[in-house]
């Protein structure tokens, strides 16, 4: 909240609670107690590399049972196609039969030959 008085202090690079005069700064550096901590954590980790060997991985991608061409050919049902009719082409009697396109529209309504040349809500 002071700029003139944070302007004169520098922040402790092992705590930044640590605000310390800019002249002090490399005494508070030295001494510091949070540095032991990091220094710690420090030799433990070179000690754990040192003491780590990595041991190479003998896990295998496992091998892949899918062929999606022969599931293209051995598909039975007709894609979707938008606007046509879907007939199946097998002989069987259950098959033969016509299904008729239902509408969800109330009767005497229809569904628009064409759409109009710019639309309502594009003004």
């Amino acid at each position: 909240n002071h700029p003139d008085v944070a302007n004169k202090l520098a922040t402790c690079p092992f705590n930044a609670r640590h605000q310390v005069p800019r002249a002090e700064i490399s005494h508070h550096i030295s001494s510091c107690d949070d540095k032991s901590c990091i220094e710690q954590d420090v030799v433990n980790q070179t000690r754990n590399l040192g003491q780590e060997t990595m041991a190479e991985s003998t896990w295998q991608c496992p091998p892949c049972d899918e062929d999606w061409d022969k599931d293209l050919w051995e598909q039975t049902s007709t894609p979707f196609v938008w606007g046509t009719a879907n007939f199946c082409s097998n002989n069987s009697p259950a098959n033969n039969i016509v299904m008729e396109h239902k509408s969800n529209l109330a009767s005497g309504m229809r569904v628009p030959k064409s759409l109009p040349y710019v639309l309502p809500w594009k003004n």
